[in-house]
């Protein structure tokens, strides 16, 4: 399981390559991952990526229009990134979450799929995703 540095540094690596830019699209390729239905994850096309930080071992991507992906890795997740226009196939790609020139891949190895993406608005919909909160 990643823990707290793991995520920690997957937090720098993102803040360096993503904090400012412009997330084109989310392409969920295990149909599990996602485990909100409101709002639509299509709202997050085309937004600008404002905030990164921590929820417990959870990763939270801040979109601009307060929206916040929030996503848990679980015991076998991982995260790598691939030059814009590669074609990227497997059945551990769980997402791949394009952004202008480089495409962030959400793997995850064994057939358990334990990882979680949520999408959701609102600072106070984020709270709720809180562990230190409960």
């Amino acid at each position: 399981m990643p823990e707290l540095p793991d995520i920690t540094l997957y937090l720098e690596a993102l803040t360096a390559r993503i904090l400012g830019q412009r997330l084109e699209r989310v392409e969920r390729r295990d149909p599990f991952l996602l485990r909100s239905a409101e709002p639509p994850m299509d709202r997050v096309n085309a937004r600008q990526v404002v905030a990164l930080r921590r929820l417990g071992k959870r990763i939270v991507i801040g979109l601009n229009d307060d929206l916040w992906l929030v996503l848990h890795l679980m015991i076998a997740g991982r995260l790598a990134w691939f030059d814009g226009g590669r074609a990227l196939r497997g059945r551990q790609i769980l997402a791949l979450v394009h952004f202008d020139n480089r495409t962030l891949a959400i793997t995850e190895a064994g057939s358990k799929r334990r990882a979680s993406l949520h999408l959701i608005a609102g600072p106070d919909a984020l709270a709720v995703h809180d562990p230190g909160a409960i």
